[in-house]
C-alpha cells in the first residue's frame, strides 16, 4: 500500500486555505486517530488513522455509530498529512472542502493486526482510545472506494447521537464560534485550561488555603496525576463550602463538558446509571472548580472492567500503633508481594497509614483478584498473628494493623496518587521511594511543601511500562 500525498497538494491552494501543507512525517511508537466534523457542501465526518507517515482518511457521511446494527458507509479519500490532526477552522467557500471542520475526537488507536496485510485484505479491526470514541470498531472493505464502519459488539457504549455532541473536543467551540475565527487552532490543553471560569478563588477551603491555591496545585501536577486518572472511573469528594462544612462524596456523571467522559453501567436492578471519567487536563481543573477535592479511581480502565490492572493494600492502623510498627508492617507485605514475583509502589495515604500499590499483570477477574488479595492479608496474619489481621471490624483490630485488602473489588474505589485529602494539614497521597519508608509520615507532605518533593526522580516513573 503506497502512501502519497501528491492527491492532496494537488487538490489545495495553499495560498487561500489554512490546511497545512501536505509532507510525510516520521512513524511514532503511538499512532494517533482523528475524526473531524466537516460543515461542507454535504455534512459528514472524517475518520483519520495515522500510519506510515500520513493519516489514511475515510469520509463517514452519518459519522461512527455505538451500535453494532448500523453500518454506516465510509468512503476511502486520499491521504492526509499527520499535521492535519490538529486543523479547525473554516475553508473557503469554493475551495476544495469548503466549509466548516471541527475536532471531534482525537486520541491513540491500536490494530489487531499488521495494517498493511489487514489493508489489502479489506478489513481493519481498529480499537480507538479517544475521549469520545471508546472501543472496537471494524473497517470493511465493500468495493472500490466504499467501506463499511461497524462497531464491535463490547462494553463501551457512551451516547446513541453523535449529532448532540456540538463542541469541538479540542478548544471547545461550537461551529458558530469556529466560523467567526478562522484559526488553525493546535492540540494545546494548557490553552484550553484558559478557557475555564474560576469562581470564588478566595473561599478558604482549607485553614488557610484558598481555592485558587488547591487550583494552582492540580494544575501543576496534572502531568503527573493524569495517566492514573485517565480511562479510570472516578468518585470525588467534594466540600462546596470548605473541609470544615458539609461534604459529599460524588460518583455519578452531571453533564456533558469538555474532558469528562460518561460511562453507562448497569446496576444491580439492570437499568444503567452514569458514571464518568477524566479525559484531560481540563477536566481535572473543571472538577476542582466544582469543588472536588479528593479523587478516588477504580483499579481498572474502561477497556477492561471486570479484569483490575492495579492492586492497592492500605495498612490501617490501630491507634495504639507506633509508626515503627506500622513501618515494619509495610516491610513484612512488600516481602510477601516481592515472593509472588508483584512488583510494588509505595505512596503515602496523606492521613494515618501508608498504601502499597501493585501494577496486576494477571488479567484475573475481579472475583479471582479480590480472593488472592484477601490471601495475601491472610497469610500476613497468620505469619504474624499479634500484627495483623484481615477482618475490617474494628474490635478485631485492637493493638493491631489491619491489611485492607477489600478495596481490590469490583466498583471499590483508592484514593489517586496525587491527590490532597480532607485533612487539617492539607496533606497529599504521594508517591514515595521504598527509600523514603523510614523517612516521611503519612501525612506528612501537604499543599504547603510538597514542591520539594517533586524536585526528587519520580519514584513511580516506570509505573505504566
Amino acid at each position: 500500500m503506497q502512501n502519497n500525498l501528491d492527491k492532496y497538494n494537488q487538490k489545495r491552494n495553499f495560498s487561500r486555505t489554512t490546511e497545512p501543507k501536505g509532507k510525510i512525517s516520521k512513524r511514532r511508537k503511538q499512532n494517533i486517530f482523528v475524526v473531524q466534523h466537516h460543515l461542507a457542501r454535504k455534512d459528514h465526518f472524517d475518520l483519520r488513522l495515522e500510519h506510515d507517515g500520513v493519516l489514511k482518511s475515510w469520509a463517514v457521511p452519518k459519522g461512527p455509530s455505538y451500535n453494532p446494527k448500523d453500518k454506516r458507509l465510509a468512503i476511502l479519500v486520499e491521504d492526509h498529512p499527520i499535521s492535519y490532526q490538529h486543523f479547525e477552522g473554516t475553508i473557503k467557500k469554493g475551495e476544495y472542502g469548503g466549509g466548516t471542520v471541527m475536532i471531534f475526537d482525537a486520541g491513540h488507536y491500536e490494530i489487531s493486526e499488521n495494517f498493511n496485510e489487514s489493508f489489502k485484505r479489506g478489513n481493519l479491526k481498529i480499537t480507538l482510545q479517544g475521549q469520545r470514541l471508546i472501543g472496537t470498531w471494524n473497517l470493511v472493505h465493500l468495493k472500490d472506494e466504499q467501506w463499511l464502519l461497524i462497531k464491535e459488539k463490547d462494553e463501551h457504549y457512551l451516547f446513541n447521537d453523535i449529532y448532540s455532541i456540538n463542541t469541538s473536543i479540542i478548544t471547545n467551540r461550537t461551529f458558530k464560534e469556529i466560523e467567526n475565527n478562522h484559526k488553525n487552532i493546535p492540540l494545546n490543553s494548557k490553552n484550553r485550561i484558559l478557557g475555564i471560569e474560576i469562581t470564588s478563588k478566595d473561599k478558604l477551603i482549607y485553614p488557610e488555603i484558598t481555592k485558587k491555591e488547591v487550583l494552582q496545585y492540580y494544575k501543576k501536577i496534572a502531568h503527573r496525576m493524569l495517566p492514573f486518572l485517565k480511562y479510570r472511573i472516578i468518585s470525588t469528594v467534594r466540600c462546596p463550602n470548605g473541609i470544615k462544612e458539609k461534604s459529599f462524596f460524588k460518583k455519578h456523571f452531571e453533564n456533558e463538558r469538555e474532558g469528562f467522559v460518561k460511562i453507562p453501567l448497569k446496576n444491580n436492578q439492570g437499568k444503567f446509571d452514569d458514571y464518568y471519567f477524566i479525559s484531560n487536563e481540563l477536566g481535572l481543573i473543571s472538577e476542582v472548580q466544582m469543588n472536588s477535592i479528593e479523587f478516588h479511581t477504580w483499579g481498572s480502565t474502561i477497556f477492561d472492567l471486570n479484569y483490575p490492572d492495579i492492586l492497592v493494600f492500605d495498612l490501617d492502623p490501630d491507634p495504639m500503633i507506633n509508626l515503627k510498627q506500622l513501618r515494619q508492617g509495610i516491610i513484612h507485605l512488600k516481602e510477601i508481594l516481592d515472593d509472588l514475583n508483584l512488583k510494588s509502589y509505595l505512596k503515602v495515604s496523606g492521613k494515618k497509614g501508608y498504601h502499597v500499590v501493585v501494577k496486576y499483570k494477571a488479567h484475573t477477574n475481579w472475583e479471582k483478584t479480590s480472593d488472592i488479595c484477601q490471601k495475601i492479608a491472610i497469610l500476613m496474619e497468620q505469619k504474624w498473628p499479634n500484627l495483623y489481621t484481615s477482618n475490617m471490624r474494628k474490635v478485631n483490630r485492637t493493638n493491631k494493623i489491619f491489611i485492607d485488602w477489600i478495596r481490590n473489588t469490583r466498583g471499590a474505589t483508592s484514593i489517586c496518587p496525587y491527590s490532597l485529602r480532607i485533612s487539617e494539614n492539607a496533606a497529599i497521597s504521594m508517591p514515595i521511594s521504598w527509600d523514603d519508608l523510614f523517612k516521611i509520615k503519612p501525612n506528612e507532605i501537604t499543599l504547603k511543601n510538597y514542591q520539594k518533593y517533586l524536585k526528587k526522580v519520580d519514584p513511580w516513573a516506570d509505573f505504566f511500562d
